[in-house]
C-alpha cells in the first residue's frame, strides 16, 4: 500500500490533480461554516434539532447531502441539490426531444457545451426558487421562535415583508450553490474523480465524527443501565455496513463478458486471421448515479412542501414523502430502477457497438451481424440492468428496514448503510479507477495489486 501511494505521488501530473482536488474540496468545507448574513447559526442548529425530532426527517437527509451546512443555515445550505435537479431535467429533455438528440449526436462538442449552459441556467433558477422558500421558512420560524433572524435586518420591511432579508438569503445561497457547481466542474476537469459526487461524499464523511459521538452516547457506557443501542445491535449494524459495502462493490464492478470472434483483424500493418475477445457488459452500468438522482428527485417536492408548511397540500405531500415512510420507500425503489434504465439507455449504444463489430469483422458466436447483434446486446443489457437495479434498490432501503426492526435511530442506521454508504462506496471506486488509469498509462502495475480493480 505504501509503495502504491509512492507511485501515485511520483507522477507529477497525477500529484497536481490530487492536490487541486484536495484544495477545492477544502474550500467547500470552509464555505459550509460561513453563515448567511442575518441568521444566528447557533439558534438555527437548535431549531433544526427540534424540527428533526429525533426521527427520520427530510431535513436530516438534506443536511447529510449538504455536509451539515443546512442545519447551520450557511451560504452552502442548498448544497448541490439544485444542480442535480437541473441535470435530471436536462437529461429528461434530451431523452424526450428528438432534435436535441440529433444535435448532440451530430456535433457532440457543441451539443455538450449547449447542454452545460442550459444546466447552469436551470441551476440558477432552481437555486433562487429554493433559497426563497428557505428564507420564507426562516421567517415563519422566527415569528414563532424569535432569535433565528437578526432583528436589525428583519426590521427593514416593505409592506410587512422583510425584503432585505429575503434578498440577502436568496443572493448568498444561490451564489453558494453556483460556487459548488463551479468547484465540481473544476474538479472533474482538472482534478481526480467526478466533482459533484466528491462534494456529496465529502459532506457525508463530515458527519462521521458526530455519528461516532452519537453512537457512544447511546451505548451509555458510563452507566449500568442499558442504552438505546446495545453491543449486539452495534455488531449487527457493523455486519450490515460490511454487507452493503461488499454488495455495492460487486454490483458496480460486476460484468458479463460477451465472447467475440473475428473473421479477420488488422494488427498494426498486418492482417491476422481469426482471434477471440469479449465485450464487458456491466451489471450496473450507471453506478450510484440512480441513487443520487432518486434522492434528489424525491427531496425537491418534499422540501417545497415542508418549507411551505403542513397546512398546504404541498405540506401534506411532504408528510407522505418523508424518508422512512412506505410511500417514500416505494417511490425510492421505483425511481432507482427507472433512473438505472434511463441512464443506461443514454450511455449504452448497442447499435453503434453492432456497427463497429461489423466493420471490424467481429461477431458473437451464434448471433448474426447487424440487427440481430443489436437486439441481442439490448436484451442482455436489459436483463443485467434489471438485476443491478433491483440489488441497488434493496441495498438502499435495507438499513431503514433493519433500523425499524431493531429500534435504532434512523440517522445512525442510514449512516451504516443505504443512500450514504452507496454514494461513498461508488465515489471511492470511481476515483480509484481514475487513479488506476493514470498509473497504468505510466506503465505502473496500478494502484491495486489484487482484485478486479486492476485495469488489465
Amino acid at each position: 500500500m505504501i509503495e502504491a501511494i509512492r507511485r501515485i505521488f511520483s507522477i507529477p501530473e497525477l500529484r497536481v490533480k490530487i492536490f487541486t482536488t484536495c484544495v477545492l474540496l477544502t474550500a467547500c468545507r470552509v464555505g459550509a461554516y460561513i453563515p448567511v448574513p442575518g441568521i444566528n447559526g447557533d439558534v438555527a442548529i437548535s431549531l433544526f434539532k427540534f424540527a428533526s425530532g429525533g426521527g427520520q426527517n427530510l431535513f436530516q437527509l438534506f443536511d447529510i447531502f449538504s455536509g451539515g451546512a443546512f442545519a447551520k443555515m450557511t451560504v452552502l445550505a442548498l448544497g448541490v441539490v439544485p444542480y442535480i435537479s437541473a441535470s435530471i431535467i436536462m437529461q429528461l429533455l434530451i431523452a424526450l426531444v428528438p432534435s436535441l438528440q440529433r444535435e448532440i449526436r451530430e456535433s457532440p462538442d457543441q451539443g455538450r457545451r449547449k447542454l452545460s449552459k442550459w444546466t447552469r441556467l436551470a441551476t440558477l433558477v432552481l437555486a433562487l426558487f429554493q433559497s426563497g422558500l428557505f428564507a420564507k421558512y426562516a421567517v415563519r420560524i422566527n415569528l414563532s421562535s424569535p432569535g433565528i433572524v437578526v432583528s436589525e435586518i428583519f426590521d427593514i420591511q416593505l409592506f410587512a415583508v422583510p425584503w432585505l432579508f429575503y434578498l440577502t438569503v436568496m443572493i448568498t445561497m444561490t451564489a453558494g450553490t453556483l460556487f459548488l457547481m463551479w468547484i465540481g466542474e473544476q474538479i472533474t476537469e482538472k482534478g481526480v474523480g467526478n466533482g459533484i459526487s466528491l462534494i456529496i461524499a465529502l459532506g457525508i464523511l463530515s458527519s462521521l465524527p458526530s455519528m461516532i459521538g452519537s453512537i457512544i452516547q447511546q451505548l451509555n457506557l458510563e452507566s449500568q443501565v442499558a442504552g438505546q443501542i446495545t453491543f449486539s445491535t452495534l455488531i449487527v449494524l457493523c455486519a450490515l455496513f460490511i454487507f452493503i459495502a461488499v454488495g455495492t462493490i460487486l454490483v458496480i464492478q460486476g460484468q458479463r463478458r460477451i465472447p467475440l470472434q473475428y473473421a479477420r483483424r488488422i494488427v498494426g500493418r498486418h492482417e491476422v486471421q481469426g482471434g477471440n475477445s469479449h465485450i464487458p457488459l456491466k451489471v450496473n452500468y450507471a453506478g450510484v448515479i440512480p441513487v443520487i438522482f432518486a434522492s434528489s428527485f424525491l427531496m425537491f417536492p418534499a422540501t417545497i412542501g415542508q418549507f411551505l408548511g403542513k397546512g398546504t397540500w404541498m405540506g401534506q405531500l411532504s408528510n407522505y414523502l418523508s424518508p422512512g415512510s412506505w410511500v417514500y420507500m416505494t417511490l425510492y425503489v421505483l425511481l432507482i430502477i427507472g433512473f438505472t434504465y434511463f441512464w443506461t439507455a443514454t450511455q449504452f449504444k448497442p447499435e453503434q457497438i453492432a456497427s463497429d463489430m461489423k466493420k471490424n469483422g467481429a461477431f458473437i458466436p451464434g448471433v448474426r451481424q447487424g440487427k440481430p447483434t443489436q437486439d441481442f446486446l439490448e436484451g442482455t443489457m436489459s436483463r443485467l440492468t434489471l438485476a443491478g437495479a433491483l440489488f441497488l434498490a434493496i441495498i438502499a432501503i435495507l438499513p431503514t428496514l433493519v433500523g425499524r426492526f431493531m429500534g435504532v435511530d434512523s440517522s445512525i442506521s442510514q449512516f451504516f448503510g443505504g443512500t450514504s454508504l452507496l454514494i461513498l462506496v461508488g465515489v471511492i471506486l470511481d476515483t480509484t479507477k481514475q487513479i488506476e488509469s493514470h498509473l497504468l498509462m505510466k506503465r505502473y502495475e496500478g494502484f491495486m495489486t489484487k482484485g478486479r480493480l486492476r485495469g488489465r
